[in-house]
Order: structure tokens, then C-alpha cells, then sequence
């Protein structure tokens, strides 16, 4: 074997199978109008070195290729009917998971060390198509941010070549350079700090004497750029001005009287050295509420991770003190220029906030803005991706990141304006979790240890900190690639898990994560004094210099200090999570940081001078009359006078009130389980809710208590008057968590601010009127902001993002009081609360106050069942969104009027309460008015006008369709499958258990993320479970694995795969890397021992499921090669993911897994996959069912086998779900029955527990 042979095979999707490339035709065709395209093939092509003939040959169909949908090339395909081929590749440096996924794939297959892969996509267009065509079509495929045109020919080698830098030059002449010279310094050196900042930087090393290096030019741009020190919001306010007479300027002007005397109040004698400034007035009413003793549950420390609270739950009847976490994180910029790698970073960055504190983040939310999507894509600025892409992709990149973590994403909203034409707005926002004795918080001391845990560094998200801090011009897609970071969520799993282990946290004194700043920053951050060793760094790959080792921002990875004493114990516990952990700096007495490279001091920081964050900014604000006139209770979009159906039509139809079930199917909702409330509602999950809601995640035992998060904002309102705006921001996020049946005067708060990049005393004056509005909230409602974050460069040329402070508002619940938007049946009646107005485009403090005491008040005596709250497409909307997801309709009442049904009546609440009295007095005592009731024809009536139902909902789901579809081809359905029924299941051989509990084992590969939900399940059900995490650093690391896993198998007495992204579902094709190990000589004959020998079972649960079908064990019982004809699973027919609740019936008893369910029996299942598609041929399907072998079917309310997407969402062929082997004791499926508790998903109805978990357990018994 020589690694510079390089053997090259191409796969290509069998027609039927070939999803991309159908997707890939349809956006030719239709969003660049590209007409003469006729069909367009898409083949992914794999170069190889480092492997043996046999291994490549053995790879091929496992690794590069499924037979059942793969046609094969090797080393070349004749395309030369091809009217235009593309070859497009990553560029150099940038992660890339399938050729990293296809290496470590046959890493396990040959257990050896990993091989070099390169990948390439090729795109093949038949037809007609002119250069300038070609042009279009390359450039909507080819992002230069993350990928290139690639050539045909293949490399000699894989190896790359790299320079080895050896030094790192200082910058000569800096001490004398003129103050010309010194902005000439700072546009070549493309700096984000200012030229006071690099004035005063020069003041410094004139001190010192020496001049610096570039290394620590670059490490203060980092660390006092805008995103890591808040620039923006730590500027001084000189001057501030308040122009106009209006009412509203007027309050305006008496808040910020209001703030400057709760200065006075907060600070006392140190006002002095409390300059004003936005991150003052952002934070000064939480301060004001903790001196008033009104915070009492805030944690605090030197350590600040993320918003901090301490909470006492109930754990089996007892409690236990909790600490709870939650953190808003912005990707605005990266994901501007790279929507698929900026949005999965966010997601990433938002998430080792809190799990830096320690805390398992268990749910997720994601708030983003952009331009309309529907637009044609020829209209798309200049230096910008369409808006479409945009959308879409930012969609596939962070739901593809918290799927393959394994983070229950609970609401997912988009807002429209076409301000973020300017620059996209991309937000997530998480909760996590731990018990209070598992954080050990210390400061550290000389001699600590400081431990770089997980990914490797490379020059992806170099400049990511100061390049978010820069407005958009239109050469930034192509100048801004390396700022990006390419995210690696199987890795951040591994950190998850690793981090959930109290034994492991109890040795960290402190921890950072690497978001922005990289080495710099997040080791730079954890004490005074450092001695940090660049060249101990682990590196994706060689020629990386000192500095771009200081300051790269790539992802998944931990800073950790613990103890000298405690070092092997930490590091053995990294390892058998699989993960690397290095040594790579010492906690010194003297306060500096130090960063040596290759033997050279090329950082020599104090941390006096770092810690100044440059010099001290100022600048002067005027707050300028904004918003005429009213904005609440104006007509909202959609809204014809005098047409009630074409009203109600319309608001649906509008971007306000169109659905987005399309954009939050690509989510995974349910793992964890723990998801209280599904994000969509009903029977037919067609309402949308108001917020999240998860219990709170326990290893062991049973909790009811739960967290609640929701949002507060509209970008109309913000830009009609950031003040009112913000303000109403707050009272909407408040008025949510009321509609969930959590009390909104205990909640905490945390900000999202985007505003445009600051350049005139005008702009200023927006983000300061805005905070004012927010700080008068917090006061009025005693409800405080602890965390938050900013983002100040929404500008792009002359286009600016509209005024945006997003209010994310938590608070703490039981899952029997949380409340839902869905309305369940006919009969119910529905009331409107709307809070006063205050004439001035605002409301009533006090009617705010009081519309909450009334809700709360009937919350508490149980009479509400339904809440929701109004936005800016109208109650009338509102109304029908509720009714969607049980298929019910309305009949508003007639005392109402249009203005009533079609304005943009925000700050309102609708609640369904009892007919009686007393529930009725509370509520029109509170301003309250009828609505109407509910019906159950689904239709929506008013004054004599109706709306049928069918075209209420095809106007609610048509606008968004094309942008995120929910539709796609029908399942074959050949023939109706028998329910069958055996005479008897089969039971265990007598004495093969011998009185102890079945042991269950559960293998973990890099990407699996149910391994814990399987372990629970299973130990609930009476079995003792074991989690075995497969290890993969290195050859040593493989064998020892495949080993320990042979014989846990061989203890075992059921082995379980479980569901999850393995490799994350690459090379092209989920469940590769289990085959791949399992078929291992040592685990394969394990595995035949345990179901031929010791009557033992096995199940896959989704990419186990996968798994267990490419090995052959379903449905043949054995592990065998798969052939063209084998059955498999492949890509859903709608082309991504899909997270829905399905119905599935029991089609057999003949399996020992559903001995305790009954043939026929119908349960509501949570889906969750991209390849759940089963195919087969309808020969072989037919053996399946005559011999029991078909486990379950996807059907529809009637019970009916269901072919379209709404019941059999992957296009199953018959409708199948799940499938056995010959006798039963292997099983796979699809839905994730692991992820039921009694209290989950209350907005859906069914029959959820489905005992497979305690039937498996029963067939030893």
C-alpha cells in the first residue's frame, strides 16, 4: 500500500432514488427559470489513498455505495451527452463531514489508521443551456465562501503540501509610524478596531519598548472587537439629544429621567466610574431589581457562562437544587455570506455557553429574519445569495446540526422584513440544566492546568469575532470565507455526554468554550496569568502559524482548568468518551499572557492593558420623532374591506400569518424525550404555539417540572418606533408564557439586539430608545434581563436591518399546568383580552398588570384550557390557527366588527374558557370580549360569509410551500397489507436469564444521539442497561473497542442500536459507520451467538433501524451482503428531514417486541429522519407480510394505509414502518418509541405508549 496511490470511485443515485438531483433540476427550472434543462444528474465522486486493493474493493459497496440505490463507477463516468457538467468541491481548509465521514468509515471497516478522502460533487445538466445560463447555474450552486469549481482530472496525491511557517514577523516601524501610517496599518490589516484603538495600542508598546508582533496586533483586534467586548454598547454617551414634542418623545425623554435616577439609586458615591452608555441602560434595571431584593434566584460568580438561575425540582417526590441556564447567540454575519456552516455554528455557539457552565442544553429555539423568500431570484442584490437560499439553507445547516447533537429544537419562527435584505438575522436561544452539585466553581491558581478538550484547530473562523463586528458590502460573500466556522456536531455530542457526567464536572474549576477569539480569548479569559503553548495545540492540518493558531475560532471545542492532581483522572474520562484532550497551558502568578510558538515568546500581553478593551469610545445620540400617527390596531397585510373570506384568506396568506410547519419539520423536536409542547398542534399538527417547553432532563428518576421559553417581537412595530417597540418586545414574550400557563411576573429575561451599523448621532439614538423601552418593561413587570447580546453591523451599503430587540423570556412550570394554543373540540368559547392602549403607540402599565392577574387567576382554578396570543396578522388569523390542528372550524360572533377580526391587534390575548359565569365575569372584568365558538365542520363563519375549511388551510399553507415544502410524491401502494396474527409469540428458552434483569447493550458511534433516551426506556421497563461509547482516535483505540464491544455483546441478552446521524448520515447514506463496525469478524459472530445460540433479541430504532437493514438482520435475521434486490431505507421523498408525529398500527404479534401490543392496535409515534424511506421490491414485500415479518404500518385518521406525505412522511412503500426478522427477535422501526413519558407532547392526541421496551423485557420473565 502506497498513500500516494490515489483510486477513485464515483456513486451515483438509481433513478427513483435520486432526490438531490431532482431538487437540483426543480430550482433550475423554476427559481432561475433555466427552461431548457430537461434532467440533471448529480454523482458524488470519492478519491482515496491509504487503503489496500481489498479495502478499497471491500468499501465500496458499504462505505461509497448502497446497491439496493447505487450505480457505481470506478474512476471515471462518461458524460458527454452532458450539455454542462460542474464539479464542485470545498475549498482547501474547510471541514468537510462526507470525506471525513467516508475515512473514518473505513477506519472501522479495516481497523487500522484512517485514509485520506477527497470528495466532489458532479452535476450533469441534459438539455439546452447558454454560457450566460452556465454562469447563472454556477453561481446559485457554488457558494465562494465554502466551496469551488473542481477539476476533472485526479491527483497524483492526497497529501497536501503546506509551507511550515517557523516565525512570526513583528511589526516593523510600529512606535514611529504617523498617524496616517497608522489607519494605512489598520484598512491593510483589514482591523476591526478603531483608529483610536490602534493609537492607543502604539501608546502601549512605546512603553514597553519594543515593538509588537503581528500575532499581538491580531489577538487585541480579537479581543476587542464588538462581538467579545460589546464595543458598541460599552461607548461612552456624551451628548444625547431628544428631538420633537410628540407624546411619545415625551415618555421617552421621562424614561431616560427615570434611568438617570435609578443611576443614582444603583451606584450611589461610584457613579462617577459608570460612564453612560447602551450596556448600561441594557443592564441597569436588572440591577435595580436585584438591589430591591427582587432577583433573589439569580447564581452568580467570576465565572459567567450564560444567564444563570438557581431552581429546586422535584426528582421522584424529593427535591433538588438545579441550577438552570440560558443563552441567545447571534450568527448574523457568517450566516449572511455561508447560510448552511453560519447557522449550525450559531446553534453550536449557543450551545457551549451554558454546557461550558456545565449544564446539560437539553431544548432549543431558533428566531431568524429575512427578506421575503418568495421573491424571484433574479431580483437579488448584487453581492448577495437570494433570499430563498438564504432561507432554505440557514434551515438545512442549523437544523442539521442540533438533529446530529441530539437538541430537541421546541419553536422555530421566521420573521419577514425587507430590511434584512441588508444582512439576515440568525438567532438561537437554549435552556440547560444540572444539579447544583455537579458545578464547581474555583479561581484559578498558579500551577493549574489548562486542557484543550475536542476539536482540532484550523483556519476555518479566523476573523469570525471581528469580522461579525463589519458591515456588508458587496465583495463580502467572496472576501469573507475564512470567518466562517465549519461546525462538527458529532464531536459536541461526545462533548455533551462527556459533560453530563458529575463524576468529570466535579474536576473542572473553570471552563470556556472557543466560540469567538479562539485561543485567545477562550484560554486568554480563564485566568490573570497564562502560559499558553501554541505548539501543543492539535491541528486539523499542517502551515498554520502562531497566529492563526491564536485566533482561530474553529469549532466543538472546550478550554478546561482543573487541578494538577486531578489531570489523569480527567483525561482518562476524555478518552473513553473519544475524545482528545491536550495539555496546552499553565495558570502562572504573574498577570500575562504568554503564547509561545515554536519556541518563541509571540505574545506578551499584561492583562492590565488587555482588560482596558482599547481605548474608550464616545459618541453623541438624538433621538429623532419616529412612528406617526398609530401601528397598533392598523389593517394587517391581507385584509380586503367589506370581504370577510377573502380576509381571513388573506392574513393567513400574508408572511405574518402564513404557516411554517414546512421550515420546523426539519427540526428534531422530540429527543430528550422530554418536549412538553409539539410546535405545531393537533391531530393533524397544523397550529402553531407560543412557545417551548421542556421537563427538565434527568439520568435517573422521574420530574414533572419543566422550563417554558418564548419570544417577543415585531420588526414592523421596532421600525415604527424602536421605543414602543422594544417595549411591546417584552410585553409580548410575557404575554406568552401566560398563554402557556406560566406566570410572566416571575419570569427572566435575556435580549437580542440587531441594529444597523452605527454611523450618525441618529443611528446612536435607535439602539439607546430602544433599551429605554425595554428598561421602562423590566421595571413596570419587576421582570429582569440577566443576559442578553448584541449585534451592531445590520448595514449593508445603504440598506439597514430594521430596529430589532428580540425578548426571549423563561420561567419554570409543572407539565400539568402548561397550557397549549390547540384547540381540541367543538363547543369551545373563545375570549379576546386586549391591553390597553395608551394613546401614545403603547399600552397601560396597569391594564397590562391586570389582564395578568385575571389570566393568572383562572389558569390557577384550571379554567383555561386554550391560550394564544394575537401578532400582526389579526385575531381572525389567530383564531383559525388555533382551530387547524384538529380540523375544527369557527363561528366568530356576530357583535364583532372587521376592525375586531383584521387589524394588527398585538399585545392581546385569546383564551377558551367555560361557559359559566364566574370564568366570564373575570375576564369581560378585564376588558375582555366573545369571540365565537368553535365548530366541528371546519368551516369559519361571520355575519353570513363563511370560509370553507379546506380553503382556509390551503391559503395558510400555500404562501410558504414552495420555500419549505410539506408535500411531496405519494408512497407506493401496491397492496393492502393483512394484519396477521400468530398463534403464539415466542418466548426465551426457560433459564436463559436465571432469575436477573435482561441486560441490554447499547453500542454508541460517533454520531449517535439516543443512546441515553434508549437506556432510560429500557431501565424503566426492568432491564439493565449499558451505554458503550466506541472509540476511534486511533488504531489502539478501534481494536480495544471492537473488542470490549464483543464481549459486552456476548453478556448481553438484547442488543440495541440506537437512533441518531452516524457520521451524520455520510457518506451519502445513513447507518454507515455501525455496518461498518458491526460486520467486524469478532462483533458479527457476537452478534450471530447472541439471536442463534442464547436466544437473545436485538432492535434499531431509526439509523439503528438503518443499520440493522444494511447488515441484513432485518428482515433475514443474519448478516449478509446486500445485493440490487435487497430491502432498504433512502431518502425521504420530500428531501430532507422530517420531524412529525405518525400514526402507526401493529400489523403482527408475532415478534416477541410487541408481545404486549395488539394487532391492530394504533399509536402515535414521534418521527424523526431524513432515510426512513423503506423500499423493497413488491415480491419481497409480500413474503414479509405472509410471514409476520411487517411489524407496523403508517396510516391515516381512519386507519387506513396511508400513501401521502401527511400520514407515511418518507413515502414508504406499503406503508411500512417497521419490520422483523424470520422469527421475530430482531426488530426495526422507524418512530422513536423511546422518546414517550405520560406527560410529553400534551398538544397531540393518541396513544403514545407503545411497550416494545417492556415486551423485550418481558420475553425473558
Amino acid at each position: 500500500m502506497n498513500e500516494n496511490d490515489v483510486r477513485r470511485v464515483l456513486s451515483e443515485k438509481k433513478e427513483g432514488f435520486n432526490v438531490e438531483a431532482g431538487g437540483i433540476l426543480h430550482d433550475v427550472k423554476y427559481d432561475l427559470n433555466v427552461a431548457g434543462i430537461e434532467k440533471v444528474r448529480v454523482i458524488n465522486r470519492y478519491d482515496v489513498s491509504g487503503v489496500t486493493d481489498e479495502e478499497f474493493a471491500n468499501a465500496k459497496p458499504v462505505v461509497f455505495s448502497e446497491p439496493p440505490v447505487d450505480i457505481l463507477y470506478d474512476e471515471t463516468v462518461d458524460l458527454s451527452d452532458a450539455a454542462y457538467v460542474l464539479i464542485i468541491e470545498s475549498l482547501p481548509g474547510q471541514y468537510d463531514q462526507r470525506a471525513d465521514s467516508a475515512a473514518q468509515c473505513i477506519q472501522f471497516m479495516t481497523a487500522k489508521e484512517r485514509p485520506i478522502v477527497k470528495c466532489a460533487k458532479i452535476v450533469a445538466f441534459y438539455g439546452s443551456v447558454s454560457d450566460e445560463e452556465k454562469d447563472k447555474i454556477k453561481g446559485y450552486l457554488i457558494n465562494p465562501v465554502e466551496a469551488r469549481e473542481a477539476s476533472a482530472e485526479k491527483p497524483a496525491t492526497l497529501i497536501d503540501k503546506y509551507d511550515i511557517p517557523t516565525t512570526v514577523p513583528n511589526v516593523d516601524g510600529f512606535l514611529d509610524m504617523s498617524d496616517e501610517d497608522l489607519e494605512a496599518l489598520r484598512k491593510s490589516m483589514g482591523l476591526a478596531m478603531s483608529f483610536s484603538d490602534i493609537k492607543f495600542v502604539q501608546d502601549f508598546f512605546k512603553e514597553q519598548g519594543r515593538v509588537p508582533t503581528v500575532t499581538e496586533i491580531r489577538v487585541l483586534d480579537t479581543y476587542w472587537s464588538d462581538h467579545c467586548r460589546h464595543t458598541t454598547f460599552l461607548t461612552n454617551l456624551t451628548d444625547i439629544k431628544f428631538e420633537g414634542d410628540d407624546e411619545l418623545t415625551a415618555e421617552i425623554k421621562e424614561t431616560y429621567k427615570d434611568y438617570l435616577a435609578t443611576r443614582e439609586d444603583v451606584y450611589g458615591e461610584r457613579i462617577s466610574k459608570k460612564p453612560i452608555c447602551l450596556m448600561d441602560i441594557g443592564t441597569i434595571a436588572g440591577k435595580k431589581l436585584k438591589k430591591d431584593g427582587k432577583l433573589a434566584d439569580l447564581d452568580e460568580s467570576e465565572e459567567i457562562n450564560a444567564c444563570s438561575i438557581k431552581v429546586r425540582i422535584e426528582v421522584d417526590g424529593k427535591p433538588e437544587d438545579y441550577i438552570f441556564m440560558f443563552k441567545n447567540e447571534t450568527h448574523n454575519h457568517p450566516t449572511e455570506i455561508e447560510p448552511f456552516g453560519g447557522a449550525a455554528t450559531c446553534l453550536g455557539g449557543a450551545i457551549r455557553d451554558p454546557l461550558s457552565g456545565r449544564s446539560y442544553v437539553y431544548q432549543a429555539m431558533r428566531v431568524t429574519g429575512a427578506g421575503d423568500p418568495t421573491v424571484p431570484v433574479e431580483l437579488t442584490l448584487k453581492g448577495k445569495l437570494s433570499q430563498k437560499k438564504l432561507c432554505r439553507t440557514a434551515a438545512a445547516g442549523y437544523s442539521s446540526y442540533g438533529n446530529q447533537i441530539g437538541l430537541a429544537t421546541g419553536l422555530v419562527d421566521e420573521v419577514y422584513h425587507p430590511g434584512y435584505i441588508a444582512k439576515r438575522m440568525e438567532i438561537g436561544a437554549v435552556v440547560g440544566a444540572a444539579p447544583a452539585s455537579n458545578i464547581v466553581r474555583e479561581r484559578p491558581q498558579a500551577g493549574d492546568i489548562v486542557v484543550l478538550l475536542g476539536g482540532r484547530t484550523g483556519r476555518d473562523g479566523i476573523g469570525g469575532a471581528t469580522g461579525s463586528s463589519k458591515a456588508h458590502d458587496t465583495q463580502s460573500v467572496v472576501t469573507c470565507g475564512s470567518e466562517v466556522q465549519k461546525g462538527n456536531p458529532p464531536t459536541e455530542r461526545k462533548l455533551q455526554r462527556l459533560f453530563r457526567d458529575p463524576e468529570v464536572t466535579r474536576l473542572i474549576i473553570r471552563c470556556n468554550d472557543f466560540g469567538a477569539g479562539g485561543v485567545s480569548v477562550a484560554i486568554g479569559e480563564l485566568a490573570e496569568g497564562l502560559s499558553i503553548n501554541l505548539d501543543a495545540v492539535p491541528k486539523k492540518y499542517d502551515g498554520l502559524d502562531g497566529t492563526e493558531i491564536a485566533i482561530s475560532e474553529s469549532q466543538e471545542r472546550m478550554a478546561v482548568v482543573v487541578h494538577p492532581a486531578d489531570l489523569d483522572k480527567f483525561m482518562a474520562a476524555a478518552a473513553k468518551e473519544n475524545l482528545e484532550a491536550t495539555v496546552v497551558a499553565e495558570v502562572t502568578a504573574e498577570p500575562v499572557m504568554k503564547m509561545v510558538w515554536n519556541g518563541n515568546t509571540i505574545v506578551d500581553l499584561p492583562r492590565s492593558f488587555i482588560d482596558t478593551n482599547g481605548a474608550t469610545q464616545y459618541a453623541e445620540a438624538d433621538v429623532v420623532p419616529q412612528g406617526t400617527g398609530e401601528f397598533l390596531d392598523t389593517p394587517a397585510n391581507g385584509f380586503v374591506a367589506g370581504n370577510f373570506a377573502e380576509s381571513l384568506k388573506g392574513t393567513l396568506n400574508s408572511l405574518e400569518g402564513a404557516s411554517r410547519k414546512g421550515l420546523i419539520q426539519r427540526f428534531d423536536s422530540s429527543i430528550g424525550a422530554a418536549t412538553v409542547v409539539w410546535p405545531y398542534g393537533g391531530k393533524m399538527q397544523n397550529s402553531p404555539e407560543e412557545g417551548m417547553a421542556a421537563k427538565i432532563p434527568l439520568d435517573h428518576g422521574t420530574t414533572h417540572d419543566c422550563s417554558v421559553m418564548t419570544y417577543g417581537f415585531d420588526p414592523y412595530y421596532m421600525e415604527w418606533n424602536p421605543y414602543a417597540g422594544a417595549y411591546h418586545s417584552v410585553v409580548e414574550s410575557l404575554l406568552k408564557l401566560l398563554a402557556m400557563g406560566v406566570d410572566p411576573l416571575k419570569a427572566r429575561l435575556t435580549f437580542q439586539e440587531y441594529f444597523e451599523r452605527m454611523g450618525s448621532n441618529e443611528s446612536w439614538g435607535k439602539p439607546l430608545s430602544a433599551l429605554l423601552g425595554a428598561y421602562k418593561a423590566q421595571l413596570d413587570f419587576g421582570t429582569a434581563a440577566i443576559g442578553g447580546k448584541d449585534s451592531m453591523s445590520g448595514t449593508f451599503n445603504d440598506i439597514h436591518v430594521p430596529p430589532t430587540l428580540v425578548s426571549f423570556a423563561v420561567g419554570m412550570s409543572t407539565t400539568d399546568k402548561v397550557i397549549t394554543a390547540t384547540l381540541t373540540g367543538k363547543g369551545q368559547k373563545l375570549y379576546l383580552i386586549k391591553c390597553a392602549r395608551d394613546g401614545k403607540g403603547s399600552y397601560k402599565k396597569d391594564h397590562v398588570l391586570r389582564v395578568i392577574k385575571a389570566v393568572k387567576e383562572l389558569l390557577d382554578r384550571g379554567e383555561i384550557k386554550n391560550a394564544a396570543v394575537v401578532k400582526s396578522a389579526g385575531v381572525a388569523a389567530r383564531v383559525a390557527q388555533m382551530c387547524f390542528g384538529n380540523k375544527l372550524g369557527f363561528d366568530f360572533s356576530d357583535k364583532l366588527t372587521e376592525a375586531d377580526l383584521f387589524s394588527k391587534t398585538l399585545g392581546s390575548i385569546i383564551v377558551a374558557i367555560p361557559a359559566d359565569g364566574n370564568a366570564v365575569d373575570k375576564v369581560e372584568m378585564a376588558g375582555g370580549k366573545f369571540l365565537g365558538t368553535t365548530n366541528d365542520t371546519g368551516d369559519f363563519t361571520f355575519a353570513g360569509a363563511s370560509v370553507s375549511g379546506k380553503d382556509a388551510v390551503e391559503a395558510y399553507e400555500g404562501k410558504l410551500e414552495r420555500i419549505f415544502p410539506t408535500v411531496a410524491k405519494s408512497a407506493e401502494m401496491p397492496f393492502a397489507i393483512d394484519v396477521y396474527t400468530a398463534d403464539e409469540p415466542k418466548k426465551a428458552a426457560p433459564g436463559v436469564l436465571k432469575g436477573a434483569k435482561p441486560k441490554v447493550i447499547i453500542p454508541v458511534f460517533p454520531g449517535n444521539n439516543c443512546e441515553i433516551d434508549s437506556a432510560r426506556a429500557f431501565e424503566r421497563a426492568g432491564a439493565d442497561a449499558e451505554v458503550f461509547v466506541i472509540r476511534n482516535r486511533n488504531q489502539n483505540d478501534i481494536n480495544e473497542s471492537f473488542a470490549e464491544l464483543a464481549a459486552k455483546i456476548r453478556e448481553a441478552n438484547i442488543m440495541m442500536i440506537p437512533g441518531g446521524f452516524s457520521a451524520g448520515d455520510e457518506p451519502e447514506g445513513s447507518g454507515k459507520f455501525i455496518t461498518a463496525s458491526l460486520r467486524n469478524s469478532g462483533i458479527a459472530d457476537a452478534i450471530s451467538d447472541l439471536l442463534d445460540n442464547r436466544d437473545g433479541l436485538a432492535l434499531g430504532i431509526c439509523n439503528g433501524f438503518q443499520a440493522l437493514i444494511k447488515l441484513g438482520l432485518v428482515p433475514f435475521g443474519k448478516i449478509c451482503d446486500m445485493t440490487p434486490d435487497s430491502p432498504t431505507l433512502t431518502f425521504n421523498n420530500i428531501g430532507r428531514h422530517q420531524n412529525v408525529y405518525a400514526r402507526t398500527k401493529i400489523m403482527t404479534n408475532k415478534s416477541p417486541w410487541l408481545s404486549l401490543c395488539e394487532p391492530g392496535e394504533i399509536y402515535d409515534i414521534p418521527l424523526s429522519h431524513g432515510e426512513g424511506k423503506f423500499v423493497a421490491s413488491e415480491d419481497i414485500v409480500r413474503k414479509l407480510a405472509a410471514n409476520g415479518q411487517i411489524a407496523t404500518c403508517y396510516v391515516d385518521l381512519d386507519g387506513n394505509y396511508a400513501s401521502d406525505t401527511q400520514f407515511n412522511p418518507n413515502g414508504s412503500i406499503c406503508a411500512i414502518e417497521g419490520i422483523t426478522s424470520p422469527d421475530g427477535r430482531v426488530l426495526g422501526k422507524m418512530g422513536h418509541t423511546e422518546r414517550y413519558e405520560s406527560d410529553l407532547t400534551k398538544n397531540i392526541p393518541g396513544n403514545k405508549y407503545q411497550k416494545i421496551f417492556e415486551s423485550g423485557v418481558a420475553y425473558f420473565l
